[in-house]
């Protein structure tokens, strides 16, 4: 892989930390990347939070002279005052576009599954009778774990009618954004926040206890010893995300852990960036700084070539 012999280039700022692969529940950069912000087990998240989560796949594909290429298109859009330099906000404003437009083309896809009868809307019915439909013919008598499924039925029934702010049972396209990507809509949270303390709480309290919060990452197997990121989970859990010091997470202080809505993650990713990439530290990226760098911008989220070809209605770059 290319980027591995770019070793040096990736370093930690402090503006993010490190978390194990497992911790899947903040919802703070699944967006710009399904991995882990972690640049010692690879750069992953970089890459796709530059090029694209699509485009990211296929980018390594491209040859040296290709990547180079693509790469000089994409910083000429970048760079929106044509100074021949991409600023800190000229980056910043480019990945929360891509983010915008990996929502938009998520939703539009799975809208065109659903709209079963092309009116332009979706219908609870609608929705589930394309999800459960035969499950519920059955009774879910078929599946292995009917709780589970029905437990899934009765959680995506009240996340689509929190969702459907008019209450008329029919999810415009906004509506059905908010259905499908809850984290990014505040009349949302409060079911995010719901959700995540029901996949924890093992006992039923409505409160997530240490053994709880560990056991959703980690279970040993085999008399397995626990990881130091696991130690180091136990300290965020007492001295961090326990912010009353009861012994357990409420609703509250889950919040405060899986929406810390006050992390700007795209604008650190820009200003990280720009620190590996920039060369003569003059805060600002050019072209040859950028060429120089290929092997790793062309691995993170800048590069998203399908989807600037869809943004140019497919004019050519």
């Amino acid at each position: 892989m290319l980027l591995q012999s770019l070793p040096s280039l990736i370093l930690i700022l402090g503006v993010v930390v490190a978390v194990p692969a497992k911790e899947k529940r903040v919802h703070r950069h699944s967006d710009l990347s399904d991995h882990a912000h972690d640049d010692t087990t690879g750069f992953h998240y970089d890459h796709e939070a530059f090029l694209g989560k699509e485009e990211a796949k296929t980018f390594d594909q491209l040859t040296p002279e290709e990547s180079k290429d693509k790469l000089g298109k994409i910083v000429d859009r970048i760079d929106t005052d044509k100074d021949g330099f991409v600023s800190h906000g000229e980056l910043h404003q480019w990945i929360k576009h891509r983010q915008r437009r990996y929502i938009e083309e998520n939703v539009l896809k799975h809208w065109k599954e659903y709209d079963q009868n092309k009116d332009g809307k979706i219908g609870w019915e609608e929705y589930k009778n394309t999800t459960y439909g035969y499950y519920l013919d059955e009774e879910f008598d078929d599946v292995d774990d009917k709780a589970s499924y029905k437990a899934m039925l009765t959680r995506d029934e009240r996340r689509f009618r929190t969702a459907d702010r008019d209450g008329d049972g029919i999810a415009t396209k906004d509506e059905f954004t908010a259905f499908l990507h809850p984290e990014e809509y505040d009349h949302m949270k409060a079911v995010v926040i719901q959700e995540t303390v029901e996949d924890i709480d093992k006992n039923g309290d409505g409160k997530i206890t240490l053994d709880e919060y560990i056991g959703d990452m980690f279970t040993p197997e085999n008399g397995e010893s626990e990881p130091d990121w696991v130690l180091t989970e136990k300290k965020h859990f007492t001295e961090f995300r326990d912010t009353n010091k009861d012994g357990f997470l409420d609703n509250h202080e889950v919040a405060q852990w899986i929406l810390p809505g006050e992390i700007d993650h795209t604008d650190n990713e820009a200003k990280h960036l720009i620190h590996e990439t920039d060369t003569d530290k003059d805060g600002r990226l050019s072209l040859s700084e950028v060429m120089d760098k290929v092997d790793f911008l062309k691995s993170s989220t800048l590069t998203d070539y399908g989807g600037m070809l869809a943004d140019e209605g497919h004019q050519e770059l």
